[in-house]
């Protein structure tokens, strides 16, 4: 029975929708911020926050994915070219 490649198509798939998920990370901050700005009247500074946070947070999270799917990668065995 053969093993299952670590580095299926399907895996990378799934890390490239998880890496789109940060972009929607930094997007919701920013409607939450609008949001509090339309309903309280702080304009522009609830939305000037959320972009900031989602900013930040989103691209740690993303580095954070990209750190751990290089390690993981270092840590399989060459593939054979045969």
């Amino acid at each position: 029975m053969p093993v299952a490649d670590r580095s299926s198509p399907e895996r990378d798939v799934g890390f490239y929708f998880a890496l789109a998920q940060t972009g929607v990370e930094m997007v919701v901050p920013i409607a939450i911020g609008a949001f509090l700005d339309n309903r309280y009247g702080w304009s522009p500074w609830a939305t000037a926050v959320g972009a900031v946070l989602g900013l930040a947070g989103g691209l740690w999270h993303m580095l954070l994915m990209i750190k751990r799917n290089e390690e993981r990668q270092r840590s399989q065995p060459p593939r054979d070219s045969t």
